[in-house]
């Protein structure tokens, strides 16, 4: 065997072991894994609400509004007799769809951003940086109130303004690893033999720093869910009948004396949802940091 083949099988193996480390670290982590399975659940629940939710959550009853639990109502009805149980059940999917969509939407924009100012640098590197500063002066809530008052409200547009929101802190987080790494041995050895930007990129700077982005992806997740239930609450998300977490909290503040089951369904829910992608980021930083293993 060649000096040269072994070794890439060296730095093969090298990589196949980092891989298993990282996994067996995160496995071992149980919070990481309690996120992880509360993840899952709640994605099941969103996928199988239709056969889930015992009841319609648009059906209303106007005698029994504010029932108590009881009688086939987990949670009781809200004041306008619908079943807030089954409403929780589909509020999910609006939280998920806008958490994981804006995510997924800020983090392209956002690292795509990041890496071309370090990479390119120069003029590239002020004007896209300088801007990103500019978004980042703005609070969250500002940024996603800003970018509603424009598009209106509704799901789509409420993804966009999180997404929005989200992007400066992709920018920022992908910033300092891309500019740290170009100036690498591996990366001026890929440059001397041809290899063009695009694939440079590709192969060798967005693995490297692609565990920081889901990292950092996953806690913004919980971030994105929590803002989504901040805009819903002061009436800017996704428009009723259609069942939202923050605006049945909303809903239920004004009868918290005397019927708090009406919050503290969605309230439980939002918690539960915003400490699992809490866990789970928690758990990637820990298997991807080789400092904290």
């Amino acid at each position: 065997m060649s000096a040269t083949a072994s070794t890439i099988d060296q730095n093969a193996q090298a990589y196949v072991s980092a891989r298993r480390r990282s996994l067996q670290t995160f496995v071992r982590n149980r919070t990481a894994v309690v996120g992880l399975v509360l993840i899952v659940t709640l994605i099941l629940i969103a996928l199988l609400a239709p056969w889930i939710a015992p009841h319609d959550p648009l059906d209303q009853s106007v005698r029994n509004r504010l029932a108590p639990p009881g009688d086939g109502y987990l949670l009781g009805r809200d004041d306008k007799g619908r079943d807030i149980f089954s409403r929780v059940i589909y509020g999910s999917r609006i939280a998920l769809q806008v958490g994981i969509f804006s995510v997924l939407l800020g983090g392209l924009l956002g690292t795509a951003i990041g890496v071309a100012a370090a990479y390119f640098g120069g003029k590239i590197d002020t004007a896209l940086m300088r801007l990103t500063d500019v978004l980042l002066a703005f609070p969250d809530l500002i940024t996603g109130l800003l970018v509603l008052a424009v598009l209106g409200p509704g799901l789509e547009k409420m993804i966009l303004a999180i997404g929005l929101t989200i992007a400066p802190r992709f920018a920022r987080i992908s910033y300092g690893p891309t500019l740290s790494l170009k100036g690498r041995d591996f990366v001026d050895a890929a440059r001397t033999i041809g290899v063009g930007h695009g694939r440079l990129l590709r192969v060798h700077l967005m693995p490297n720093i692609m565990g920081e982005l889901l990292v950092f992806g996953s806690l913004w997740t919980a971030s994105a869910i929590r803002l989504e239930a901040s805009l819903s609450f002061i009436g800017l998300g996704v428009q009723p009948p259609t069942p939202t977490w923050g605006q049945m909290i909303r809903e239920g503040t004004l009868y918290l004396t005397t019927v708090p089951w009406y919050s503290l369904g969605p309230g439980l829910a939002l918690l539960i949802a915003v400490l699992a992608f809490n866990l789970v980021g928690d758990g990637l930083r820990d298997a991807l940091d080789p400092k904290s293993r």
